[in-house]
């Protein structure tokens, strides 16, 4: 074993049995590159990452390929999922000097950690028009050896690029970006929707759930039908797809292919967090019960396999079983059939396009290429009759599937992720009335509390066997800041705002340029790195700076701080010339100046008990109100704490429920009574 055996992190040990001289990212590591004038192979990776795999099989487990890295180099490993903040850095380089990204990626740096030459994947040998691994190995040793001082002055040029690109632009403008920018950033996803499949431009296809969430919010607010049909279809068309794992709930990471039906088959937490309420969110605008179904299959799937025995959720599941990508995911008719029986099996292959020439390397991912609508009508069978046949079959199948080799899990705990995970259960459990996801968003959120958090209130990164450890970073407190503030929502409790203001205290005193406004990446005593990052743009995830003003405004709002309210306006502000510029890439961003131009309505209902709380909540919260700010008081609300200014003089009139509603300053008659209250929230249905 080498250095990694000690790690917490499954994809670090995943390569402890590695030939190769490994050591984690550490002084260790720096200090024996500087003794031994050796440069340093960084290589990024993360568990679920299939070409990850396929790299640490041809390359890290070649016993020559490994002696000739023990030699020349100092071999550093790091999951980017433990260490987003060296990941980011050290991608900004691999898009600088090659154009593209991805990973396993693979980082040459000088002893100052400068970047010198990078690249991702390669081959052992040459092929696919890539240079063999050894050839690019053989050709850094050489000209460390013989080109150290041209090698320098790159190192220098790179490091100086990425200093630059570390606050997202060449300048700050300083002023809030005008709401045109919004319309501008949808009229580009407009432009580049693929009309025929869904989602934005070619292959390979992800998801974008940060785009579709803004289409929606802009859709629903301004009344343009084309942006929320444009969601829709991405929608509809990745809930018919093979992205989504029709048997077992939940989808894939993306598509490499245009259509949505071969994906590449690692499903990640926060992608299915992210889905899971854009699809609620689909919900609540349209009132088309086949988007809440997609996210109900979600939800349950978060809640049945991703759940860790401490109470968060786990990280991912890998594309591979038993070494082949998907192997756990693919079916054949014969196996469908052998489940289900032959009048069963044989219609579920033809809904779900199981055939025995297959789709996807002789099998079948299942898909559904026509509508239940369609089948219905052709088989004349009521449609909520075959919804709940083929229901009963998939629920057959998955039980059959669990008696295959699962692919590998990535069991670590993250605090970002899991709070993606509380804000959409929480919002899930309150609108579709499902209190398990409720429970689950809480059992999480404790966890967060008791085992996340220390004493003095700074959270903690990843957990994982009974671990916790790393310092938190700006996405830890952005994302925990709006889960709890969903929570609250979903709860009425009102201690979860409390900790909410905790939190977001804390992110302004050790995160935000107090100079340039915004938030860096990284606490102003944490570890300190080549440049220190703002994070303005969305990728897989909401970006953290976005989160953050998000969550401001909520809380300020909330509790009546103007000071969360002017730390998220310098935030949109530091961030206008991205925003103006780049606004396609900052849905995030936008969604967040799209609150702060228009958050003036407020709502309050007043019970008399948690029982009338549930009986309630999803007619007070099924309704999309993206600007609206909605606040609880149940009975005497002996702990209202920070929520007193809002709440204060607003009782349950009578022991009725009783909603107050304000806008712009100006407060309506209070609405007593439950059935009062009831005709009042279903007044624009």
């Amino acid at each position: 074993m080498n250095r990694l055996a000690d790690s917490l992190s499954p994809y670090l040990l995943q390569h402890k049995d590695n030939p190769v001289d490994w050591f984690p990212w550490g002084d260790e590591a720096f200090d024996k590159a500087r003794t031994t004038d050796r440069p340093i192979f960084l290589s990024v990776g993360y568990a679920a990452c299939h070409w990850c795999h396929v790299m640490e099989h041809e390359s890290f487990e070649n016993d020559a390929i490994a002696s000739f890295l023990n030699q020349h180099f100092v071999s550093i490993k790091v999951d980017r999922e433990e260490r987003p903040d060296i990941d980011q850095i050290y991608m900004n380089a691999v898009q600088l000097m090659t154009g593209r990204g991805g990973w396993p990626m693979s980082v040459f740096l000088d002893h100052e950690l400068q970047p010198f030459y990078a690249g991702t994947y390669w081959p052992p040998a040459q092929k696919f028009g890539m240079p063999g691994f050894p050839q690019v190995l053989e050709a850094i040793a050489d000209a460390w050896k013989n080109r150290r001082e041209e090698l320098g002055q790159h190192a220098g040029e790179i490091t100086s690029a990425l200093r630059q690109l570390a606050n997202g632009s060449e300048e700050l403008s300083g002023s809030l970006p005008g709401e045109q920018v919004i319309q501008t950033a949808t009229d580009q996803l407009l432009q580049v929707l693929d009309r025929q499949h869904g989602g934005f431009g070619g292959a390979p296809k992800f998801p974008h759930a940060t785009d579709l969430d803004l289409l929606l919010r802009r859709g629903f607010a301004s009344g343009r039908a084309e942006l929320i049909g444009a969601a829709e279809l991405t929608l509809d068309k990745m809930a018919s797809g093979g992205i989504r794992d029709h048997i077992g709930g939940g989808f894939a990471r993306y598509s490499v292919d245009a259509r949505w039906l071969v994906p590449h088959f690692e499903k990640m937490l926060y992608d299915n967090a992210l889905l899971g309420e854009v699809y609620l969110r689909a919900f609540q605008v349209t009132g088309h019960e086949r988007h809440a179904h997609v996210a109900s299959e979600v939800f349950d799937y978060l809640c049945r396999e991703m759940v860790d025995s401490a109470g968060g959720f786990h990280c991912s599941e890998d594309a591979d079983s038993e070494g082949v990508e998907g192997k756990f995911y693919v079916w054949t008719p014969g196996e469908v059939i052998e489940v289900l029986g032959e009048v069963r099996g044989k219609r579920f292959c033809q809904v779900y396009d199981i055939t025995d020439r297959g789709n996807f390397e002789g099998k079948n991912i299942p898909n559904l290429p026509r509508s239940l609508d369609e089948w219905a009508d052709q088989w004349s069978i009521a449609l909520e009759t075959l919804e709940g046949e083929l229901g009963e079959d998939r629920d057959q199948l998955r039980l059959a599937r669990e008696a295959r080799v699962r692919p590998g899990r990535d069991d670590k705990v993250l605090t970002s992720w899991n709070s993606l995970a509380i804000k959409a259960l929480a919002a899930g459990g309150a609108v579709l009335d499902c209190q398990a996801y409720i429970d689950a968003a809480e059992r999480a959120a404790d966890f967060i509390v008791s085992a996340m958090t220390r004493d003095n209130g700074r959270l903690l990164h990843a957990f994982r066997d009974g671990r916790a450890h790393l310092d938190a970073y700006l996405d830890d407190y952005a994302y925990t800041i709006e889960a709890y503030i969903s929570l609250f929502e979903a709860t009425g409790r009102a201690r979860w705002i409390g900790r909410a203001v905790k939190l977001a205290e804390t992110m302004l005193a050790h995160f935000e340029d107090n100079q340039s406004g915004g938030f860096f990446y990284t606490a102003d005593d944490a570890e300190t790195l080549i440049t220190r990052n703002k994070e303005w743009h969305d990728g897989s995830l909401v970006s953290g700076n976005a989160s953050a003003a998000m969550g401001l405004l909520k809380l300020s709002r909330l509790c009546n701080r103007d000071e969360f309210r002017s730390a998220a306006q310098r935030t949109l502000a530091a961030a206008g010339d991205v925003i103006e510029k780049q606004a396609a890439a900052c849905g995030g961003l936008l969604s967040a100046l799209d609150r702060l131009m228009h958050d003036s309505e407020q709502i309050v209902l007043a019970v008399s008990d948690k029982e009338t709380l549930q009986r309630m909540r999803p007619g007070f919260l099924e309704s999309f109100l993206p600007h609206a700010t909605r606040s609880w008081v149940v009975g005497d609300a002996p702990d209202s704490g920070p929520l007193v200014a809002l709440n204060q003089d607003r009782d349950a009139v009578g022991g009725q429920p009783t909603l107050y509603h304000c806008r712009d300053f100006t407060c309506e008659k209070p609405i007593v009574g439950e059935e009062e209250v009831r005709r009042w929230l279903e007044r624009d249905e």
